[in-house]
């Protein structure tokens, strides 16, 4: 279950999750959700600017939907902010990427997966290189085997520490 979800149970955040990543500094947690629009609601009280182990990130998948995230997800403190492009499922055009560290992309995977454009994994890499931000390129999906080579290169790249 995602971790943002209002139906997610309290007290498995309150109770577990949080003190568990307290516990646990030497482990970088990412913690992705579709729903942006409750992450400040579902943060603990001593959150303040983001714990230093926790990276947030949410999921874009196309322009309706997933660029409002990237927008809620903006205002969030954090130290490590990214985004899940995940599956890209059109072309999401000029992306404004500040505030973010890390973009991962990916296509859609199983039986019934929709086709990933190449065109579209360009555009968001040109971007992240001209903005900055990292760039992780997790797979096709299932085009050509579901691989994450571009031009016989992978690209695995990681947000510098915050």
């Amino acid at each position: 279950m995602d971790w943002a979800d209002k139906n997610a149970p309290g007290g498995a955040r309150d109770g577990i999750m949080w003190p568990t990543i307290r516990a646990t500094p030497m482990l970088d947690w990412q913690l992705l959700t579709k729903r942006s629009n409750n992450i400040r609601r579902m943060l603990p009280a001593d959150w303040g600017d983001g714990y230093p182990n926790v990276w947030l990130g949410v999921t874009v998948e196309n322009k309706r939907s997933g660029l409002r995230r990237l927008e809620q997800m903006r205002s969030i403190p954090a130290k490590v902010r990214f985004l899940s492009i995940e599956p890209l499922l059109e072309d999401l055009g000029e992306i404004d990427l500040s505030g973010f560290h890390w973009v991962i992309i990916g296509g859609e995977s199983g039986a019934k997966h929709r086709i990933m454009e190449r065109t579209w994994v360009d555009n968001i890499i040109r971007q992240c290189r001209e903005q900055e931000v990292a760039v992780f390129f997790k797979q096709w999906g299932g085009r050509n085997g579901g691989g994450c080579v571009i031009d016989g290169i992978e690209i695995k790249e990681w947000p510098q520490a915050a």
